[in-house]
């Protein structure tokens, strides 16, 4: 039984998103530096690198939470007339940022739910304040994402009464629930106790099954080798390495990106 009712992976063949020479710097820190990523409809790219290398960084241009300095996005949809293009080395104003959000959902690392809002009004927010849906419609619809996740008791409960896991759950509910054309996440799973780990990575593994495209930021090589079609592997603002998941994490090219594996796999 499937989260969404997204068809099962299609060809990928259709262009989600491009991004062309992205930069940004905070004063004198430059963290991305001329940065390209092209993302097709269903796939799943795994951002991995150290800390600082700039991953978070490029989801959080991608989804109008930062501005870069230089560069383009553009989210293709399979009709042109429904394209979305931004150039970021001109003025990026209110509603470019808005159209970046209504086609991309961030699932962030400290799941970032409202406090003061039930489990259901944290998913219900954005399709009946920000998409104008009927809120009838939005509560059935968060309703059944939560069944499916195994949440359907924590409807009316609040953030403070749930597990990291838990949050982390309705988090991704939440992101499911605005309908998007790309899931990004940042670093899923890192605040989370290790015996909760798994339940979120099953749920994103669920995902990529059912043919989401995604992108994510991780430091779970089993796991990015496991669900992701593409790694990327950045280090100082810039990409080093790219490819399959199997050649990237098997068998990296670059002596920078072999260092990187190693070690990660040695700490885990």
């Amino acid at each position: 039984m499937s989260l969404t009712n997204e068809p099962a992976r299609q060809p990928r063949v259709t262009s989600v998103l491009k991004a062309r020479g992205l930069a940004k710097a905070f004063g004198s820190n430059v963290v991305l530096r001329d940065i390209d990523i092209d993302i097709r409809r269903g796939q799943v790219v795994a951002l991995i690198g150290p800390s600082g290398s700039g991953k978070t960084t490029v989801l959080r241009s991608l989804n109008g939470l930062e501005i870069p300095d230089a560069g383009t996005v553009t989210f293709g949809s399979g009709d042109s007339s429904a394209e979305l293009a931004i150039d970021f080395g001109a003025k990026v104003g209110k509603r470019e940022v808005a159209a970046l959000r209504d086609r991309s959902a961030m699932v962030f690392q400290h799941y970032n739910l409202f406090p003061h809002m039930t489990v259901l009004k944290n998913i219900i927010e954005g399709p009946v304040q920000v998409q104008k849906r009927p809120r009838a419609e939005a509560i059935a619809e968060a309703e059944r994402l939560l069944e499916r996740v195994g949440l359907a008791d924590k409807r009316d409960a609040y953030p403070f009464e749930l597990s990291g896991g838990q949050q982390q759950r309705v988090g991704i509910v939440r992101a499911l629930a605005l309908k998007p054309q790309l899931l990004l996440f940042d670093e899923p799973t890192s605040a989370l106790d290790p015996e909760l780990v798994g339940d979120v990575l099953g749920v994103i593994k669920e995902l990529a099954e059912e043919g989401w495209t995604m992108v994510i930021v991780t430091h779970e090589l089993a796991f990015a080798q496991h669900v992701a079609d593409e790694v990327i592997f950045m280090d100082g603002g810039v990409v080093v390495e790219r490819g399959p998941a199997a050649e990237v994490l098997r068998a990296p090219r670059q002596e920078r990106t072999k260092l990187f594996v190693k070690r990660l796999q040695h700490d885990v």
